[in-house]
């Protein structure tokens, strides 16, 4: 028999506030939160943006020793997984070290610093430039292993950087090694640190806002969307074997009850359509549910127009008209590794409230996108026992998630 995989934790640090209530509350009040970034991007030169989303809250004062070779990518994880170890009452719990716990977790790269290490080390030609925690600050897995030194995790350690599928696609390994029962449980997420690099990656695409009126930016599906806005965070999901977390007498917030991360094998940037819509199906196989199950779909939503049409005519090809749509980009920027796990968590607490978000700032859909129920005006009440997230990346690699309401 299949195991059940219970969420029983969560943190999440965002643009949008670092606890469960001021995220609500955020998305509430109906308004973003981005802001003219001129502090960061002021000193360089020919970016076409100005915006961004960045958190505003005081990370965890953690001491330095623990900290060096995290830079604020990691301590933003760092801060998100003790959260959710927290509010799944697992921070204290022998089962944390005792090998059967294990780390999946994403990011797009390293920490920025450490790229000016090693941009200045080249430029140079001088060893002087480079550190002792250089490459830990920069290595792909930085995130993940400095997790699992920080909280004394013994298990399976898994680093997924696929862009902004990082932190979901961390959600399917994770929930994998549980299903092999190669774990009981795993801290599964994705975190990302505002930086002028990822900022210049998108903007030499000539893929990012370029608009003046932070409140407006970005708009997905909307006609006149203006593209992305880069954003930061970090969010963890404590997930465990359903008997596992009863046992030890765990509430769970929710089941992930199917999964699927394939490739689209087309385009290095280009979405394709076909490939995210036999993620979807791919998910749904997985959970054993026909599409008409689906009470609401969270979407990736990154306010670019290929990106956009190909997203949204996927659902429409598997969903239809019916089901209820909204994406969540529009509120705190593309947080990019870290977008997945944070989607994620923030779709987990509409579909306990029974209320989800409207697409912020989308007015009048763009005619070539999927003709879907995209949920506008003050949000929509739904009691929804099933929904799908969805993220797609870079190299076109797709996730799916869906998720079915604990009672």
């Amino acid at each position: 028999m299949k195991k059940r995989i219970a969420v029983t934790g969560t943190g999440a640090w965002s643009p949008l506030g670092n606890t469960n209530a001021a995220s609500m509350a955020a998305f509430r009040s109906l308004r973003n939160r981005v802001s003219v970034q001129s502090e960061v991007l002021g000193s360089y030169q020919n970016f076409n943006t100005s915006l961004g989303a960045v958190v505003s809250e005081s990370l965890p004062p953690y001491p330095r020793k623990k900290t060096r070779t995290m830079g604020r990518v990691g301590t933003l994880a760092a801060a998100a997984t003790e959260d959710a170890l927290r509010s799944g009452g697992f921070l204290e719990s022998p089962d944390l070290r005792n090998g059967r716990t294990g780390v999946a977790y994403g990011t797009s790269g390293g920490s920025f610093a450490a790229m000016e290490d090693v941009s200045r080390f080249i430029a140079g030609k001088d060893m002087i430039n480079l550190h002792g925690s250089t490459y830990p600050l920069l290595m792909p897995h930085s995130v993940a292993v400095n997790l699992s030194i920080f909280f004394g995790v013994t298990g399976s350690v898994i680093a997924t950087s696929v862009a902004c599928a990082s932190g979901s696609q961390a959600l399917c390994y994770g929930r994998d090694a549980i299903l092999l029962g190669r774990e009981d449980a795993m801290l599964c997420g994705g975190a990302e640190e505002y930086s002028p690099f990822f900022v210049g990656v998108f903007d030499a695409l000539f893929q990012t806002s370029q608009g003046t009126d932070p409140s407006r930016s970005p708009r997905p599906f909307d006609r006149s969307r203006d593209g992305i806005v880069a954003g930061e965070g970090a969010g963890t999901l404590l997930i465990e074997d359903w008997d596992h977390a009863i046992a030890r007498g765990a509430r769970p917030l929710a089941e992930i009850v199917g999964a699927a991360s394939n490739s689209d094998a087309v385009h290095i940037t280009s979405p394709d359509s076909a490939g995210m819509e036999r993620c979807m199906r791919m998910a749904l196989d997985d959970a054993g549910l026909p599409p008409s199950a689906i009470g609401y779909v969270n979407g990736h939503g990154t306010g670019t127009e290929l990106g956009d049409i190909a997203e949204s005519q996927a659902t429409y090809s598997v969903f239809g008209h019916g089901v209820p749509f909204s994406a969540f980009k529009c509120y705190m920027g593309h947080t990019l590794g870290a977008a997945g796990a944070l989607e994620t968590i923030y779709s987990i607490l509409m579909q306990r409230e029974g209320w989800f978000a409207p697409n912020l700032n989308l007015t009048e859909p763009d005619s070539r996108c999927g003709d879907l129920d995209y949920i506008t005006g003050s949000g929509r009440e739904i009691d929804a026992e099933y929904i799908m997230v969805n993220n797609f990346a870079f190299g076109g690699v797709n996730t799916s998630l869906v998720i079915r309401k604990a009672g």
